[in-house]
């Protein structure tokens, strides 16, 4: 309550009105509903912008934002930040003795709307934080390699901001370091607050709601600030957006990243109904589907979930941002299907909380750097996470358990781990997957791993490196480029040469140097990048490449470690290799789906830990179905019906079936 009302609470400078609010919670807490404050700063009221336009934030081209929008104003800047401070302090002051506020949200989804900030408060704040972490400029100048274009600085006030084609590009060091300035200075905006907080009244609990996951180091200081992560959930504007088919799937991938940066979570805005802002809108949950997605939401790891929102605004601009009723102030099915959903998880809740997600396969995700060192230098091809999407997608499609998880966590529960293509890597995580590998795991790492130090720098050992080269027994002698599946050229456009066009049903010469290989006794073509390989003697060929001037020579390997194995793939997925691997590792390593023959259009997911396992299924199709191969169970969803081995769902139906044994 109050993310968006700072000019409510404060009308005018230092002057505060708490009556609608204060009013507000006693009503709700004579009902027995207890409120969650929140910091009203992603909407800064006109008063202070007027006052101080020095506060707004300046996107690339020079051009300041405005006032009439929300996150206009820039989280480096001094000036906001004590103005941040004021609103906080007066607020926690205020509700300290309240007994129906019991927590708080920090701000709103920071830095969904526009993380960068080129402002001169940035500029300045970006030198002092380039100062505090090189000391002396020659170490900054080495980090960014300035001895190239001549872009070396004589003191850190010299330093500027990486604006994009200015006129060309600015060095990946510098670019790297941008960014992590700005998860450290959006971390910094948000432990003002939290300082605040937990200063007022300690018992408050503290979360932010993240509707984007750009520039947050989660494995930093922003979440270490926090008692628990909150991630909001609108699987049809994010179907909109990534089109993989249907917005059920999307959601799991979405949530199952957002787990790996967290662990559990809760979700403090799950969509309800249709969804819109001018320039875009999504589809409408149809009936049923709004239990559904919650229920899916719980089934990813969320242990507490909130919807958005009770009712639709009459103005601004999400006038068609539908809730829970709608805008006569009538509850119709999405009312009953969030009753039925909340006394559902109600009643469940002492076996559902303390439970985890099953991960069989595990994905490396949640790094910031990574994430970042592909944008600073990505030369058409896809990111780790793009990467990653398609053994995901393949263990979903399976119902086989699959998330994302940080080498430096436990992988102890995994059977499997991939790393796609981490340009960045760290020699104690090269340590961490032998172990796995020892104790039976298999490890998959994907080409390019381990090829760039932390300054963003080529390596200067041959790839992937000292220690994955002896992990693996693979070194990369040479490597190249290919056409994405199905593209005419890497980006897929016209290409010019000499001055003319080759008209796009001509062959491209990058499509006649398609490079293709061998895995068993299929031949398929290769996407996006090629490696070619020499190999240790005790290093297995799994994989060939069988055309131009490489055939014959390994394209993935494998190495026993231990009880398990290292395999090392020199190339990028596409859609056949996914099928291929998995069909040749998952066996072994004990991969197999939570329930076999599973039908399309079905979502299985398990939580669990030592006393129960709580298989989740939901049907996200609108036509009944019959779920086969389903272990013995009760469903706790319909009065704990005993399950044997089939599993009748109507229309996005869903069940929860904790297993015997």
């Amino acid at each position: 309550m109050a993310e968006f009302a700072w000019h409510i609470l404060e009308p005018k400078l230092g002057t505060y009105d708490f009556d609608l609010f204060d009013r507000a919670i006693a009503i709700l807490g004579r009902h027995g509903i207890d409120t969650i404050m929140c910091t009203p700063t992603a909407t800064p009221p006109r008063w202070l912008t007027a006052a101080h336009p020095e506060i707004l934030r300046v996107d690339g081209k020079g051009r300041p934002m405005s006032h009439g929008s929300r996150q206009h104003c820039d989280t480096a800047s001094p000036v906001f930040r004590e103005y941040s401070k004021r609103i906080t302090r007066a607020m926690a002051e205020h509700y300290r003795g309240n007994p129906f506020v019991v927590g708080w949200q920090t701000d709103n989804e920071l830095n969904t709307s526009m993380p960068e900030s080129f402002s001169k408060a940035t500029l300045t704040e970006f030198q002092t934080f380039l100062a505090d972490k090189y000391r002396e400029i020659a170490k900054l100048n080495a980090a960014w390699g300035g001895d190239f274009w001549a872009t070396a600085y004589d003191s850190f006030d010299q330093v500027v901001l990486p604006i994009e084609f200015g006129p060309t590009f600015p060095s990946p060091g510098h670019l790297q370091d941008y960014h992590r300035f700005l998860a450290f200075s959006t971390a910094r905006f948000q432990h003002d607050q939290v300082e605040i907080l937990r200063a007022v009244k300690p018992s408050w609990f503290v979360f932010h709601n993240l509707g984007g996951l750009r520039d947050i180091d989660f494995r930093g200081q922003f979440s270490k600030d926090l008692d628990f992560v909150g991630y909001d959930i609108y699987p049809m504007l994010y179907d909109e957006f990534q089109r993989l088919g249907n917005h059920a799937k999307v959601q799991a991938l979405h949530l199952d990243i957002c787990r790996g940066f967290s662990g559990n979570y809760i979700v403090p805005e799950q969509q309800s109904g249709f969804g819109s802002q001018p320039g875009f809108c999504t589809l409408t949950p149809e009936p049923g589907e709004l239990r559904r997605m919650a229920l899916s939401s719980v089934a990813h790891g969320a242990d507490g979930l909130m919807f958005f929102r009770w009712r639709p605004a009459h103005f601004g601009a999400e006038i068609y941002w539908m809730g829970i009723i709608d805008h006569d102030d009538i509850g119709r099915h999405r009312y009953e299907e969030a009753k039925r959903f909340a006394n559902e998880m109600t009643a469940l809740q002492p076996k559902i909380l303390g439970t985890f997600v099953r991960m069989d396969v595990g994905i490396a995700g949640s790094d910031f750097d990574n994430q970042e060192a592909h944008k600073t230098y990505p030369i058409g091809l896809p990111s780790p996470q793009d990467d990653a999407i398609l053994l995901h997608q393949h263990c979903y499609d399976r119902g086989i358990a699959c998330g994302f998880i940080h080498p430096e966590d436990d992988l102890s529960r995994l059977k499997l781990f991939y790393v796609p293509h981490w340009v960045m890597w760290k020699d104690e995580w090269t340590d961490k997957l032998e172990a796995f590998a020892v104790s039976g795991g298999t490890v998959i790492i994907g080409a390019r791993t381990g090829t760039r130090n932390e300054d963003n720098h080529v390596i200067r050992e041959t790839a992937p490196g000292t220690a994955l080269s002896k992990l693996t027994g693979v070194r990369v002698e040479d490597f190249g480029r290919l056409a994405a599946p199905g593209a005419n050229g890497l980006f897929d456009v016209m290409e010019r040469s000499g001055g003319l066009v080759i008209p796009p049903n001509k062959p491209a010469e990058s499509n006649r140097r398609q490079r293709r290989f061998k895995i068993g006794n299929r031949e398929m073509t290769a996407g996006h990048f090629y490696e070619n390989l020499t190999i240790d003697p005790d290093v297995e060929v799994i994989a060939i490449w069988s055309n131009r001037y490489a055939e014959g020579q390994p394209m993935a390997t494998s190495r026993k470690i231990g009880k398990g194995q290292v395999v090392y793939l020199g190339t990028y997925l596409t859609p056949e290799l996914t099928e291929a691997l998995t069909e040749r590792l998952f066996a072994p390593a004990g991969v197999e789906p939570l329930v076999g023959g599973l039908p399309e259009g079905v979502e299985v997911t398990m939580r669990m830990n030592d006393e129960r396992r709580l298989l989740f299924v939901q049907n996200y199709m609108d036509q009944a179905v019959t779920v086969g191969g389903v272990p013995a169970g009760r469903d706790l969803l319909d009065g704990e019906k005993k399950v044997t081995g089939r599993l009748e769902l109507q229309g996005y139906g869903c069940a929860i079936v904790e297993l015997e044994g």
